[in-house]
């Protein structure tokens, strides 16, 4: 039986910091020209830490992000300001893009608010809450019976051969540019920490959760912790849905590779069958463990979010870094990533809630109770 985790032995630095660092500063002084931009929180959580036997866990908070109930606005508004300043665009240009919800909702409300149409493709069996979410912010929606991967090709054929703009988050051989745009704006979720819990010199945590779909999130954020600290980073832990853990199965195999799983599974904005390439070549050799676990894990963990103070909302997706810590300091087959890591009494850890509840029927049934407010 193949464990459920790949150890890093030896970390290495990300192959493409630079291009990334001068692109990062400019989406942190786009969004701070937004006038929709506002912080995200950040929460200690104590007793939870106490739980699970580490010294503090703080968890930032995506899910007030631009009013979108998701962190995805970060990278698809820099992206698509980044393309019109860079590029000659025709009054009726259309934007486009592949979603599993919450990036197309983010590039469908960049769209409206830079006045232009868009057309956002998505898997058929996408709940009715994510689908009505883009349509209320204007788009056009195409549903995909095929699933998310297959909505990727179909939004990249368009955009050649309509002349409609991509502003994709996935990379493929043929397509890096945009998705480097995309990672930079990611980065303005961790400058956010800087004033205290990421200080210049030494982070104030040891370990960092972050989870993956395709891969281009937690990759930025690799980057973003080897540019700032280096040696001195803190630890990395990259968690996947067992049933479409598309990173790790591509570092097991040692190159790109489709998901070995079913594709079923509750973490929707995470349930891809293909890495992001540009995000796998720096996701296989520069965290410290990657990991899988089951949907009964973020089950568990959006119950407890939920039971915090302040209550925290977490959907599906976004309580999954939460709930990879939660399996691996409980779940006797993560053992050893726990000793890799050195997830101990003593241990600071930083984790990101990246999506409300995009769902709330969903969080409902998972929760037991409707959502606050």
């Amino acid at each position: 039986m193949t464990a459920p985790f790949v150890l890093v032995d030896h970390p290495v630095p990300p192959p493409h910091p630079v291009t990334t660092v001068s692109l990062a500063d400019l989406a942190w002084t786009a969004h701070q020209s937004m006038r929709q931009y506002r912080p995200t929180p950040r929460y200690p959580l104590d007793h939870l830490a106490r739980e699970l036997g580490v010294a503090s866990l703080i968890l930032k908070d995506e899910s007030p992000r631009f009013g979108l109930n998701a962190f995805k606005g970060l990278g698809a508004s820099f992206a698509m300001r980044h393309w019109l300043a860079t590029r000659e665009v025709e009054p009726d240009a259309v934007f486009t893009t592949a979603t599993d919800g919450n990036h197309g909702r983010a590039v469908a409300w960049m769209s409206r608010i830079l006045a232009y149409r868009s057309v956002i493709f998505m898997p058929a069996h996408s709940v009715p809450a994510r689908i009505d979410a883009i349509s209320n912010e204007g788009a056009k929606v195409t549903l995909v019976k095929e699933g998310y991967d297959a909505a990727v090709r179909l939004a990249l054929q368009a955009a050649s051969e309509k002349g409609w703009i991509a502003i994709q988050d996935t990379a493929t051989p043929e397509y890096t540019e945009v998705p480097a745009w995309i990672a930079a704006g990611y980065w303005t979720t961790a400058r956010e920490l800087e004033d205290d819990v990421l200080p210049a010199g030494r982070p104030q945590v040891d370990v960092v959760l972050l989870h993956a779909g395709v891969g281009t999130w937690p990759a930025a954020m690799t980057e973003y912790f080897w540019h700032r600290y280096g040696e001195h980073r803190p630890r990395i832990v990259v968690v996947e849905p067992e049933e479409a853990a598309c990173v790790l199965d591509s570092v097991r195999a040692g190159t790109v590779r489709r998901a070995r799983g079913s594709l079923r599974t509750i973490m929707a904005g995470l349930n891809c069958a293909l890495p992001s390439t540009t995000a796998f070549d720096t996701l296989r050799g520069s965290v410290d463990a990657l990991i899988e676990i089951a949907d009964t894990w973020t089950e568990r963990a959006m119950r407890r979010l939920a039971d915090c103070d302040p209550p925290i909302v977490a959907g599906e997706s976004g309580a999954a870094s939460v709930a990879g810590l939660m399996a691996i300091m409980r779940d006797p087959a993560l053992a050893p990533v726990r000793d890799h890591v050195g997830l101990h009494a003593g241990c600071r850890v930083l984790a990101w809630c990246t999506e409300g509840a995009t769902d709330p029927d969903g969080w409902e049934r998972v929760v037991g109770r409707p959502v606050p407010g």
